[in-house]
């Protein structure tokens, strides 16, 4: 990749120096704090009304169960929830920007809202973050969530066609560097490409990020996180963690690390192999356990502060948080199963 020569910008160095400090708390999952509060179809859409910084949408297909639309329907409660996770011990909020894409919101029929949507979503995490550091003192920083859309670049969705992609490199990079922009406007600090199954995909949001960059002149940070997705240890495309790593570490990210799938018993081995190999800072922030017959999460935020306090304990991490199931409880009991520990140290 073209090295545009940027000059990284002052977030990184105020990061670096809190990360050789102690371990950083990230968030936990919006989605499982999204769904406690039982909204209709009709909190979804706003009646239909669905009004951006500077235009209305609309769009004929239902929204329930679209959470980054909340955003701009439902803001208050989606900074609550940030907040909630803030004052819980996050240093780290993820914009509620997960499935914000063209290629993802396509399912909804808001190609069009992309723009409004990234803006808004680091704006309400923004003003989350400075409330908390009102009430506290203590910095907080927003992370761009930048999800891997619904489709891979490196598998073909046709088992009776290997050779189809049902999206291309290029398709990928516009979507992910349109986000991006709306991010870095809306005020986010520093952008997560994250839930990594396909490091084509990853590839192309590095791309996308590093041409964002060029426009405004710096480099933020970059935290990168695969997903492991069943006991083979490799993402869907095929990687070991090693793989993953020297795939993706060109970009000099500020962290790699793992999230998702995996609870973080399971999560553990592959954990340690990541943590051999960068030269760069770890970040994990698994489920809470795998999910139960029904969807939901069952392990308690006493058995995943253990588990996570463990990789901590052996020297493995520099930042951790929680994926799907965790809440607020579940990052309080992680930060404080972490404060007695150094952070891992990167390797010269």
């Amino acid at each position: 990749m073209k090295d545009f020569a940027l000059h990284d910008a002052p977030v990184l160095d105020e990061l670096r120096a809190l990360a050789a400090e102690r371990i950083l708390i990230l968030d936990g999952a919006m989605g499982t704090m999204i769904q406690t509060l039982g909204l209709s179809e009709e909190d979804y859409s706003a009646h239909g009304h669905i009004h951006g910084p500077g235009c209305r949408h609309h769009t004929d297909h239902p929204q329930k169960g679209n959470n980054d639309l909340l955003v701009l329907t439902k803001p208050d409660a989606i900074e609550e929830i940030h907040y909630q996770f803030a004052m819980a011990g996050a240093d780290i909020l993820e914009t509620n920007t997960f499935s914000g894409t063209t290629i993802a919101q396509a399912d909804y029929g808001l190609e069009g809202a992309i723009h409004d949507l990234s803006v808004a979503g680091a704006q309400v995490a923004r003003r989350a973050a400075d409330r908390a550091q009102a009430t506290d003192g203590k910095r907080r920083f927003v992370a761009g969530a930048v999800g891997p859309t619904n489709r891979t670049a490196s598998i073909s969705p046709d088992v009776n066609d290997p050779g189809f992609r049902a999206v291309s490199f290029d398709e990928l990079r516009r979507a992910y560097g349109q986000q991006m922009e709306g991010l870095i406007e809306g005020g986010a600090d520093l952008i997560l490409i994250e839930t990594i199954f396909d490091t084509l995909n990853a590839k192309a949001a590095i791309f996308a990020a590093f041409e964002v960059f060029q426009k405004i002149g710096q480099r933020l940070p970059l935290m990168i996180s695969g997903t492991i997705t069943d006991a083979s240890g490799r993402t869907l495309s095929g990687q070991t963690p090693t793989a993953f790593w020297h795939s993706v570490a060109h970009a000099r990210p500020f962290t790699v690390g793992l999230n998702c799938a995996l609870g973080a018993d399971l999560m553990r081995p592959h954990l340690a192999e990541l943590a051999g190999v960068a030269d760069t800072l770890i970040c994990a922030y698994p489920n809470a356990g795998l999910p139960n017959a029904f969807g939901g999460y069952d392990e308690t935020p006493e058995q995943t502060a253990a588990l996570v306090g463990g990789f901590a304990r052996d020297g493995l991490v520099n930042v951790v948080g929680g994926c799907c199931g965790t809440t607020p409880d579940h990052i309080r009991a992680i930060a404080d199963a972490v404060a007695p520990y150094a952070p891992r140290k990167v390797p010269a």
